[in-house]
Order: structure tokens, then sequence, then C-alpha cells
């Protein structure tokens, strides 16, 4: 074994710096990286230095690049505005592969369309409860034997807007997707659709406790949202809306990761008049947000109410068994990237295929 290692000497030596990371980059989880990094220091600097962790992050979620430029300090990630001038120091280089390191273990892998997990407030209700904002998390137009939709109180003017606040079912969540779906009166002559002209979106976070949104809800419901209740780190483009009483969906220009967990729908214009009053309404059956959240045991908690959080980590128990099963996969981490290599670089030559097997052995 002795003779072995004095023949293939450290790995990333042996390979050189830009075929170790073609090797690094083909890892199927950022995750690995962990791992790989408790091989060695050299290793650890190695990954570190060369943004590895954050390629593979990238890699895994495109269009993060522009949406994460963040730094963790002491546990805590802070807004752009915050970072230090010093980006190539190798502190800021440590704090920025631990981001990316939480980010690749925290996101799930799987866009799903089930983001929005409450309802806030809306800026006006026509008829509550019956018209509640809450109807809008149910699927479809109908529940039971009635209509399920949101109402706005009606305006003489068309012009006036209209906002939704939602509370996303992860504090930090990468938004893809906002689906809308108008609400069509099957039960007024014409069956009228009660859509806006033209939706925005806005995503940020409450500058009260998460406990109290929903005495915020109570204090504001069926009321225009306060501006000061929120922060809003992301506005989207202007999206046209169809009058279509059908499931439309909203496609943001790129992915945007979103601190604090708070979806705001605003609806610009009233595209249908209601014969019985005159007045111009906005109705909505559905509202959707399709992206990927952040899963357990990960969690963020906003800090205060400039958007500052802390990454929070908080697995259960691990059995004895299961530890013991960590340590190995550890141990043997260095050894399993061997054997990629051997298999990588066996297509070029035969000799060196022979070589590289018995480095890994």
């Amino acid at each position: 074994m002795a003779q072995t290692r004095e023949k293939c000497g450290d790995l990333m030596q042996w390979l050189g710096v830009d075929m170790f990371i073609q090797v690094l980059m083909h890892l199927d989880d950022p995750s690995d990286l962990v791992r790989l990094c408790a091989v060695s220091s050299s290793w650890r600097r190695f990954v570190i230095e060369h943004g590895i962790c954050k390629q593979l992050c990238l890699r895994k979620f495109p269009g993060m690049c522009s949406n994460v430029d963040l730094i963790e300090v002491d546990n805590l990630i802070e807004p752009v505005g915050r970072t230090s001038d010093c980006r190539r120091s190798w502190e800021w280089l440590k704090r920025n592969h631990r981001v990316y390191a939480f980010l690749a273990r925290g996101l799930s892998p799987v866009v799903t369309k089930d983001c929005i997990s409450e309802a806030i407030c809306a800026s006006s209700t026509d008829n509550y409860p019956e018209e509640t904002i809450q109807n809008t998390l149910e699927a479809g137009d109908r529940v039971e034997d009635r209509a399920s939709y949101w109402s706005s109180k009606g305006q003489a003017n068309p012009d006036v807007p209209e906002r939704l606040v939602y509370k996303l079912a992860s504090k930090l969540c990468l938004v893809t997707e906002i689906h809308v779906q108008p609400f069509q009166a099957y039960f007024q002559y014409g069956f009228p659709i009660y859509s806006s002209k033209s939706v925005r979106f806005r995503l940020g976070h409450s500058k009260f406790p998460m406990e109290l949104e929903d005495d915020i809800a109570i204090v504001t419901y069926g009321h225009r949202p306060r501006d000061d209740h929120f922060v809003w780190s992301y506005t989207s483009p202007e999206f046209p809306m169809a009058q279509e009483s059908q499931l439309q969906k909203f496609k943001l220009p790129e992915p945007v990761l979103c601190i604090g967990g708070i979806l705001q729908v605003e609806l610009l214009g009233r595209a249908q008049r209601q014969e019985i009053d005159g007045l111009h309404y906005i109705c909505l059956s559905h509202v959707q947000a399709a992206g990927q959240q952040l899963m357990k045991p990960f969690d963020v908690e906003l800090t205060d109410s400039t958007g500052e959080c802390s990454l929070e980590y908080t697995p259960e128990t691990e059995s004895s068994e299961s530890a013991s099963a960590s340590l190995r996969g550890r141990r043997i981490a260095a050894s399993l990237l061997r054997s990629f290599v051997v298999r990588l670089l066996g297509r070029e030559s035969r000799d060196q295929g022979d070589a590289s097997h018995q480095a890994s052995s």
C-alpha cells in the first residue's frame, strides 16, 4: 500500500489543476464536496479557491448566478450592499463556499407548483367571507356546489390596481413561475371573465416577525396592504394577462431567490365591467407559485427588518448506525473519487488505466 501511495502521490497533483476541476464537475450533488473537503486540507483549499461548490450549485439550479450574491458572516446571510469589497480574499471565498453549500443541500432538486402555503391579505374584498382571498388557494373555480374565487371591490375607474399577498411554503425559495387563473362568472349573463389587463409580481419579506403575520392579515384584510408591512427585494416585469378562464403561466425572466417567503401579485387594469352596477371588478379563482423550496432540516430565520437572516440546520438525532455509515462514507471519499478517475482516464490509455487501477486499490 505504501508503495502504491508513493507511485501515485496526491491525486490532485497527479491529474493537474484542469483535469481535477473536470473530475469534480462530474459530481452529481454539490453536497458531495462537503465530504470531499474532509479528505485533506489541500483538497478543501482547492475546492474553495476555484469556487467548485458555486459552479456545481449553479449547474444544479440554473439562473441562480445573478440572484445569489450573498455572504455568510457568523452564520448570517447579509444583503449584497453589506458585502466586503475584498471579493477575492480567502475569507470571502470561504464564506461564499459555505453559502452555496447550504443552498445546494437545502433547496429541493424538484420544481413544485405548491410553493404558496397561506394567503395573507388582499387590497380589497367585495363580499367577505364568500369571496375571500383564501379561495384562490383551491385549484379550480368550484368547491363542491359553490363557486370558489376572490373578488375585488367594484371601481368606476378601470385603472385602479389590486394586490394580493401570499406566504410561501419556505422562507427561502427559488421561484421560477407564477400561475394565475381569472374567474369566469358562470352564474351571470354572458359568462363574463373578470381578469386584469396585466400582472406584476414582487418577492420579499415581512418587516414583522413571522409569528405576527396572522395578526397583520386580520388587521389589513379587506383593506389596502400597507407598504410599510413588507420589503420587496424583487419586482418582475409587467406581463399581459389574457381574458381567459384558464391557469395562465408567467415565467420570470430568471429564477429568483426569495429570502423571507412573501409573494405579492399586483393586478393592473380591469378588463371586465359588471352589468348589474356598471363597476369594474377583478376576480381570481386560483394562484400558484412554482419553484424549489428549502427542505427540512434546513431553515432561515429573519433577524431584522433589513432582510438579514440566519441559516439554521436542525437535523434529527442520528442513530449510531447511520452515524457510523456517515463516518465510513467520509473515510472512503478519496477512494471513490480515485475509482471515478480510473474510469475517466481508462479511455485514453490502457497503460494509464492499469496504473490508475493500482492507485485506487
